[in-house]
């Protein structure tokens, strides 16, 4: 079971393959944005990787990421957590004025993983 760990919220314990935006909602209570549901479309569920950040990455999020100019950062929809992670959650509600933080994302990544 691999560990979660977000900056000023703690240390988890995760199902393995759990997809890190539904871990860090899920088990960490962190009040992360995924304003498109969880599709790899908006860009609000960013996070960044202190350590154990995954080589493997979606064509949607890789596609995404670069049509908006944004490096240094990953989208937590389409991370799995396959290892031990470190990670600081910088798309939060708090504070945007939203009433939610958007459609609830799918157990499994969306659109269909294709792995680059």
């Amino acid at each position: 079971m691999p560990t979660l760990t977000v900056e000023g919220y703690g240390t988890f314990d995760v199902p393995a393959n759990k997809r890190l935006v539904l871990a860090l909602e899920q088990d960490a209570s962190v009040d992360v944005m995924h304003a498109c549901g969880g599709n790899a479309r908006c860009t609000t569920c960013r996070v960044e990787f202190i350590d154990g950040e995954p080589t493997k990455t979606t064509a949607a999020e890789k596609a995404c990421l670069e049509a908006r100019g944004l490096t240094g950062v990953r989208l937590s929809c389409q991370v799995l957590c396959d290892q031990d992670m470190n990670v600081r959650a910088i798309s939060r509600l708090e504070g945007t004025g939203r009433p939610d933080a958007g459609g609830a994302p799918a157990e499994e990544i969306t659109p269909p993983a294709e792995w680059v």
